[in-house]
């Protein structure tokens, strides 16, 4: 099999362009790096020489920071990330690449983050990218001819507010900016299943750090996605809980030694507290007051967020809905929380009235998320059929 890309397979300004990166990272250029690899790099970069040769050097600088080669034989990742940093690699599609389920839904990406270091998530990621450039060439050397790209299952059951976690999402699209940043062109494509009614606001959220390029790579699949999924995965790859045939040895539809399915994370593993997300406003509620925060909603599916925490003892909370200067109507009911033990964060009154005796400090950030008729449209585009709303209409309203 030929490592060289000749002047005959790709357009001819393509192929300058190859000879004058190739010219230009030479001090670099490694064995293992044929023309197809390099390829990539330009091909990311939309051919631009001098953006593709920074991107290389500076992931070949973090390969070497970070002892990449040797993350397979050397690194073992912390406990809690093996057991709770949800997804894994699973069967291959039906042109012989690897296929990662990513099981967001269940990824406690506050947990995580409280719970390692952002250099061992990085480590981590990368560790797994490593494992799915492992499983390319050996498919490449199986099937006797080469093997590109990864289709990733981006499963969004158990979606809900707790992905709105500004902190989280900016994390998670950081860690998948390293698969785009460090192995170029590895996505082939990203199937969305489970996407909750709220998706626009997740994709409103993380859109301006996914690039144009991975845009184009993602698709929403109806709530009959295992339809969907067997257009590019044959069922004896797919496992049984998305709807085809793969189990574990022990029958388990869950394929569970393939892939981890997350979870909350437990507090012992925490290393950190969990700071206040950027923000965050600062309230003494005198003994026997009450602190009302007003918002006006005036968008049909708006979605209100909040998060909160007192530095001692409890507090009571709730939420109530007024139109008109009417009499509220309970949306939650005023109840007494917990929150000094657990920083509550689910999707405005704080009440002190029964403590008569004590104060209480209270850092809350709330947040009102509003739809947007241009993320719609790119919503749109992404949903097989090209109607979110058609896609919508198939899913079941649950964790909002």
């Amino acid at each position: 099999m030929s490592n060289e890309i000749s002047a005959a397979k790709i357009h001819p300004k393509e192929y300058m362009k190859l000879e004058q990166f190739k010219y230009r990272v030479k001090d670099l250029i490694q064995p293992h790096h044929d023309d197809y690899y390099l390829h990539k790099w330009l091909k990311a970069r939309s051919f631009d020489v001098e953006k593709a040769e920074k991107m290389f050097r500076d992931s070949m600088a973090l390969r070497e920071k970070l002892s990449v080669d040797r993350l397979l034989e050397e690194y073992n990742p912390p406990e809690v990330l093996q057991k709770y940093l949800a997804g894994g690699l699973c069967g291959f599609d039906k042109e012989g690449s690897p296929v990662s389920i990513e099981r967001y839904g269940y990824l406690d990406m506050k947990g995580l983050m409280c719970s390692s270091k952002k250099s061992d998530l990085e480590k981590t990621k990368l560790r797994h990218c490593e494992q799915i450039v492992k499983q390319l060439e050996e498919q490449t050397k199986r099937l006797g001819r080469r093997v590109d790209g990864l289709t990733v299952i981006f499963d969004m059951e158990n979606s809900g507010t707790k992905q709105l976690w500004r902190p989280g999402v900016q994390m998670y699209v950081h860690l998948v900016k390293l698969l785009e940043d460090n192995y170029p062109e590895t996505l082939k494509r990203l199937l969305v299943i489970n996407a909750p009614r709220i998706f626009p606001i997740l994709w409103k959220l993380g859109r301006p750090l996914v690039s144009d390029d991975m845009k184009k790579k993602i698709f929403v699949l109806s709530s009959n996605y295992s339809v969907g999924l067997k257009e590019f995965i044959d069922p004896d790859n797919l496992p049984k809980f998305l709807g085809g045939n793969m189990t574990d040895p022990d029958g388990n539809p869950l394929c569970q030694t393939m892939i981890c399915h997350g979870g909350t994370v437990p507090t012992h593993y925490y290393i950190s507290e969990c700071g206040d997300t950027e923000g965050t406003e600062t309230v003494t509620i005198s003994k026997g007051d009450r602190l009302e925060l007003e918002f006006d909603v005036e968008l049909p599916g708006s979605l209100i967020r909040w998060e909160f925490r007192t530095e001692d003892y409890d507090i009571a909370f709730g939420i109530e809905y007024r139109h008109d200067n009417q009499k509220g109507e309970e949306v939650v009911p005023l109840h007494r929380v917990d929150s000094q033990l657990i920083l509550q964060d689910d999707v405005f009154i704080f009440d002190n009235h029964y403590a008569w005796t004590r104060s209480k400090v209270l850092h809350y950030l709330v947040e009102l998320h509003t739809p947007d008729d241009g993320v719609t449209a790119e919503v749109d585009c992404m949903a097989i059929g090209g109607s979110w709303t058609r896609v919508r209409e198939g899913i079941q309203i649950t964790h909002l």
